[in-house]
């Protein structure tokens, strides 16, 4: 990359807060869509109108309408018949939110996109990346959608499946903004063991694994039974006749409420153990005061994460706790990016290769 294709200081430093604002608002809309779940309000809204559906109801009369569209569905009919306008509102109001945002973000990324294209100020591999990205959001507004629909019919609320698709396909849009953010910061590679990296790696993997439970266990409300710890079902590992009693075997693994909180549980002993396991190491072969610190940081953040869960599930998930466990497991998501970006091997430097000039990077 020469230095004339390099992108100015300034626009740099656009960029970069342009991607850290996207991340941000990220974060705020699945926190918005765990508080949807958790309201019930998910299935409030029962059309998909991509630009009319900006605005809300706007008087009595549509209002109302909205009312009786929701009465439809089966979850009213089976779950909420009676309820008043007023109630309806609440729930409306949070469905509405985590849509709109979702226009809000689509809007905050596309414009300043194309704008950076227009000035031609990204280097090619950005331009690639940044494409990606906003693929992957336009795919999530369809996933989304997709998902609502699972519950308009039959249900009373939305395949788990299609949840836990909805959520992860968010996280991975946001790592991939968070990666992105931080291979623009254009920091020198740490010189460590490969054992490092590959402990970095599989905490990330095995992160990603859990945000998949844990939208699981959101899905099937699992986290309202069996509230004890840290015995489950009466024991530490329940039997295997009430872990694997529906057929075939593995539809537990998915349908089972304790099957998957039991799947969730033993995933988050393994990420903590694995954690505190890499900052030992960490700290026990010198690496960089980054690494150390990053390895430390993400450590306690999985200790945070760990006591906030039992305590969410002590309590029987009430709205405050799992909100804060879920923006926790953000913040753990977050922090293993950091690190293996930390600790990924590069083969040039980050600033030539996305088209940042190397004298204006920190």
């Amino acid at each position: 990359m020469t230095a004339s294709s390099a992108i100015p200081a300034p626009q740099s430093r656009a960029v970069r807060w342009w991607l850290f604002s996207i991340a941000a608002l990220i974060v705020l809309m699945v926190l918005v869509g765990g508080a949807t779940r958790l309201t019930e309000s998910g299935l409030s809204i029962v059309e998909w109108k991509p630009v009319t559906g900006t605005l809300p109801p706007l008087g009595e009369a549509q209002w109302l309408a909205a009312f009786e569209a929701y009465k439809t569905i089966p979850q009213y009919r089976q779950l909420n018949a009676g309820m008043s306008l007023d109630q309806f509102k609440t729930i409306f109001w949070w469905e509405w939110s985590h849509r709109l945002l979702g226009r809000v973000i689509g809007l905050a990324y596309l414009l300043p996109f194309l704008w950076f294209l227009w000035r031609g100020v990204l280097g090619t591999e950005l331009k690639r990346r940044l494409w990606l990205i906003f693929g992957l959001g336009a795919l999530q507004g369809a996933v989304g959608w997709w998902m609502v629909a699972s519950g308009l019919t039959l249900r009373t609320e939305v395949s788990q499946y299609r949840l836990a698709t909805h959520l992860v396909l968010a996280l991975v849009i946001l790592a991939g903004v968070v990666w992105t953010l931080r291979r623009l910061a254009g920091r020198p590679p740490a010189i460590v063991s490969a054992r490092l990296r590959i402990t970095s790696l599989a905490l990330l993997a095995l992160t990603f694994v859990q945000l998949y439970f844990g939208a699981r266990v959101a899905g099937l409300r699992a986290g309202r039974v069996y509230n004890t710890w840290p015995e489950i079902d009466g024991a530490f590992i329940p039997s295997a006749a009430r872990l694997f009693f529906e057929e075939p075997w593995w539809r537990n693994l998915f349908d089972n409420p304790l099957t998957v909180q039991f799947e969730h549980r033993m995933t988050a002993y393994a990420l903590l153990a694995l954690a505190i396991l890499h900052a030992l190491d960490a700290i026990r072969s010198r690496a960089a005061a980054s690494v150390v610190s990053g390895a430390v940081w993400l450590a306690a953040a999985m200790i945070l994460q760990a006591v906030l869960g039992i305590f969410t599930l002590l309590y029987q998930v009430p709205i405050d706790l799992a909100l804060a466990h879920q923006a926790v497991a953000m913040v753990v998501l977050m922090l293993a990016i950091f690190q293996v970006e930390r600790l990924a091997a590069r083969t040039e430097p980050a600033p030539q290769r996305l088209g940042l000039p190397a004298d204006q990077t920190g």
